[in-house]
């Protein structure tokens, strides 16, 4: 290596102890996290195959923050790739991990396309890290990991259930690596954020969620249908025990979300850590489909066509957060209305009718 190179990385690895790097980074919670991120003062690197993503996406990202994240097109699949790029913006502080995939019913149709991806994509970024000096991963996982709950709501210490699907099994596999691995490393620690439902859309409506093809999720569902690219909403069962009969979620507002990311990273970093935490990321409150479809009515004056279809194999009948340990150990909280965060995911949808008119 020249002279000039070997500068140069001394340079970056001298003045990068805020570097970021954010895989997965241009998808729907990626995105958002990436605007706090950068609005907190991080320097933020991103890498995302964009296999439901859109590279659109950074210019919605500069125009919030006024900067673009430095990007390259990668798959964290691929081990070589991933090597190539730690080696070139040598001294990232840490990672969050959000590449993979993540549809409940597609798991249970291509299991193996969960696991190949959710799984290995983890393991290669762990394998890197201390190669690189990287000491903290925050890792997103899912309220999929505690199956259908006991009692409600859910907190950290509730029992791991069987898992209802593939996407819920990796969530739980990959907590598990992470916890092996960071047992078996001298310098390295992770925080495990255990995410409910995120919607909603940045307020600028910037940047939202924007799926390619058709929405595994029910609120870009709904918007999408409003719009008129799909003729109906199917609502998957209306005979689960729920005072209306459909299923009950906890509906956290996106960048409430994002913001526990920079939080979570403060933590890594703040000396107090002795080993992984976990922690829920979620309001403390639940919503049925048919509330989502009532208050999205209500906030947005149309009308949501839909109907009760069968129920769909692998969903979950009740779940929402006990967040209070995040409010405590973290000093985070969630901020946002339910009202305020389905009117922001229409104003979203309404941007994105305008962009394909």
């Amino acid at each position: 290596m020249g002279v000039k190179k070997t500068l140069k990385k001394i340079w970056d690895k001298f003045t990068s102890s805020d570097r970021i790097l954010v895989t997965g980074g241009l998808g729907y919670i990626g995105s958002h996290t990436v605007v706090e991120l950068m609005e907190a003062g991080y320097d933020v690197y991103v890498v995302d195959n964009l296999s439901n993503s859109n590279i659109e996406v950074l210019n919605g990202i500069e125009a919030i923050t006024g900067k673009r994240p430095v990007f390259e097109n990668i798959d964290c699949t691929d081990y070589v790739a991933m090597d190539k790029f730690f080696t070139k913006y040598e001294g990232f502080k840490a990672v969050i991990h959000f590449a993979a995939y993540k549809a409940v019913g597609e798991s249970v149709s291509k299991p193996l396309r969960y696991y190949r991806n959710n799984i290995l994509s983890l393991i290669n970024v762990l394998e890197l890290m201390p190669i690189h000096q990287t000491e903290g991963i925050v890792f997103s996982s899912s309220c999929t990991v505690y199956g259908q709950p006991d009692k409600l709501p859910v907190d950290e210490k509730s029992p791991i259930k069987d898992a209802l699907s593939p996407y819920g099994y990796t969530k739980q596999v990959c907590e598990r690596i992470i916890m092996d691995t960071v047992h078996a490393s001298e310098d390295m620690n992770a925080v495990i954020l255990r995410y409910f439902n995120p919607i909603g859309a940045h307020p600028t409506a910037s940047i939202g969620e924007l799926p390619n093809g058709v929405p595994n999720n029910l609120v870009p569902f709904v918007c999408q249908t409003v719009s008129g690219v799909h003729k109906k909403l199917s609502v998957f069962g209306n005979d689960y025990n729920t005072p209306d009969g459909t299923c009950i979620r906890d509906y956290i507002n996106v960048v409430d979300l994002a913001k526990a990311h920079v939080k979570a990273i403060e933590r890594l970093f703040d000396g107090k850590m002795k080993k992984p935490e976990i922690y829920n990321i979620g309001t403390g409150k639940g919503a049925s489909v048919m509330e989502v479809i009532k208050t999205f009515e209500a906030v947005s004056g149309k009308r949501v066509p839909y109907e009760v279809v069968g129920r769909r194999e692998g969903d979950i009948e009740r779940v929402w957060a006990n967040p209070a340990l995040a409010n405590k150990k973290l000093n985070w909280q969630a901020e946002t209305s339910f009202e305020e965060t389905l009117l922001s995911a229409w104003r979203w949808q309404e941007v994105v009718n305008k962009r394909t008119k």
